[in-house]
């Protein structure tokens, strides 16, 4: 068993990777900005902002693992600066750090990225770069242990069946020719990720 505090456990994918942790007898803190409204399984729920250094030392104080699942808009960015400070606060004693990522960062071709596709909404578009700056600054951080787990290009629900393909850098496409996971199957790769490091300091990525 583990130690584990999970930021953004309000979210869909947050309250997913909540029910796998404690599913497999891990101890989860859920970390979200209202405990009073806050509906999903945790063995403990803390007030926290993501964006405030001083909220992430506090909650990540003890923990073998502190896990970000904030996601949509600027706030990726901003969050995994946030993250890095609150950590360094602790020193030796910061945990391991798992971030939800995104997948417009992935190659789809030489050069070309998921969010190269001019079809997309710019507000999707705007989140895609957000979590690419996000990775970029991560990539600079060589003081901490963190890992980046970026889904296929359709993350979605439906049922956990324990099975997925990993990659690094490409978006990953299934033999159908779709790119697709769903959350759990999602959180069921992250929680494996944390119980068996094989990331430390880079982004992987998940897919049928």
């Amino acid at each position: 068993m583990v130690s584990i505090a999970v930021v953004g456990a309000n979210g869909n994918i947050g309250r997913c990777l909540v029910t796998e942790a404690l599913a497999r007898g891990h101890r989860v803190t859920a970390v979200v900005r209202d405990p009073d409204r806050y509906q999903g399984l945790a063995m403990e729920v803390l007030p926290g902002d993501v964006l405030e250094p001083e909220d992430v030392a506090r909650v990540a104080a003890g923990q073998d693992a502190l896990v970000s699942a904030v996601g949509g808009g600027r706030v990726v960015a901003d969050a995994a600066r946030s993250l890095v400070a609150g950590l360094r606060e602790l020193d030796d004693a910061a945990p391991r750090l798992l971030v939800v990522g995104g997948a417009g960062s992935l190659l789809v071709g030489p050069g070309v990225r998921v969010w190269d596709d001019l079809g997309l909404p710019a507000p999707l578009r705007r989140t895609m770069h957000a979590h690419g700056e996000a990775l970029e600054y991560l990539e600079t951080v060589a003081d901490l242990a963190w890992t980046v787990l970026s889904p296929a290009e359709l993350l979605e629900p439906g049922a956990r069946t324990g099975r997925y393909r990993t990659g690094t850098d490409h978006l990953m496409v299934g033999a159908d020719g779709r790119s697709r996971i769903t959350v759990a199957d999602y959180a069921v790769a992250l929680v494996d990720e944390l119980e068996n490091p094989r990331h430390l300091g880079e982004r992987f990525t998940v897919g049928y």
